[in-house]
């Protein structure tokens, strides 16, 4: 069966298999895998994306379209609550856009740059 889920605004086309006959349930010995919405966009999406995980303002940006980043690199340096925040590369991969720039505010959970 297909269905169309929604994802944090984004609709997407899911297909669901139905396991058993329908007059039960059917016991399952795979323990599924837990998927977090954010990791279902980015792999949809292609890519990484790195986002604010507090609201701030980017004192730093410290990488360019195209680069390459290794897992540990420090992205921006993020100023909230009077603190300098490093964001860091989550897993090796190049730099595909960057959405901010060096004095801009950002909330929670905005797209600060999108890697591959």
């Amino acid at each position: 069966m297909k269905y169309i889920v929604t994802v944090n605004g984004k609709k997407f086309e899911v297909e669901v298999e139905r396991i058993g006959n329908g007059n039960g349930s059917k016991q399952v010995n795979e323990t599924p895998e837990k998927v977090t919405a954010n990791d279902i966009e980015q792999k949809i999406a292609g890519g990484i994306k790195i986002s604010a995980p507090m609201p701030g303002k980017i004192l730093s940006v410290n990488i360019k379209e195209g680069q390459k980043a290794k897992k540990g690199d420090v992205l921006f340096i993020l100023e909230a609550m009077k603190m300098e925040n490093e964001i860091m590369v989550p897993e090796d991969g190049m730099v595909e856009k960057v959405l901010v720039s060096k004095g801009a505010q950002v909330s929670s959970g905005d797209i600060l740059a999108i890697l591959k």
